[in-house]
């Protein structure tokens, strides 16, 4: 079983500069019920389809499959996904050993900047640059299936 480990960062300040690649993503989601969120997204030039599960007392792990399919699947399934699409740009940026992804979104969304890291294991330590703000791991509101039913701009 394919197990995510990941924290979760709100971001302040200057961080495009320390980015390695960046990427446009727009995703839509068929399921968003916790125990099994089911989600297609136009990540650059490719296609995915992912399935996760309900995470730890933490938040920090859950299961995840995702496979890659056509992007032309996935522009046919956003047609009956679950209403609000999630639009933004991700910035890789490496940290120590670690790799930092880091979620500018738009739309209703706009305004809202976060950071992701996976890790190996829940105790992994790892380097935070200045740039990196509030934990806000396990808070489900910043989950991307969340923002698409309450978006930021909303809150």
């Amino acid at each position: 079983m394919a197990q995510e480990i990941e924290r979760k960062f709100l971001v302040k300040g200057e961080f495009k500069k320390f980015a390695a690649k960046q990427t446009r993503i727009t995703q839509g989601y068929l399921s968003s019920v916790p125990e099994r969120t089911v989600r297609v997204r136009v990540k650059g030039d490719k296609g995915f389809i992912t399935v996760k599960g309900v995470g730890n007392a933490s938040g920090a792990s859950r299961y995840e499959w995702e496979k890659e399919i056509p992007v032309a699947e996935v522009m046919e399934l956003l047609k009956i996904c679950e209403p609000g699409v999630i639009d933004k740009t991700r910035y890789n940026i490496p940290a120590g050993n670690f790799t930092f992804e880091v979620d500018e979104f738009y739309g209703e969304n706009q305004g809202l900047i976060v950071a992701e890291i996976e890790l190996k294991s829940e105790s992994d330590v790892f380097e935070k640059p200045e740039w990196l703000g509030e934990e806000v791991t396990g808070d489900k509101k910043y989950y991307n299936s969340m923002l698409m039913k309450n978006p930021y701009t909303k809150w």
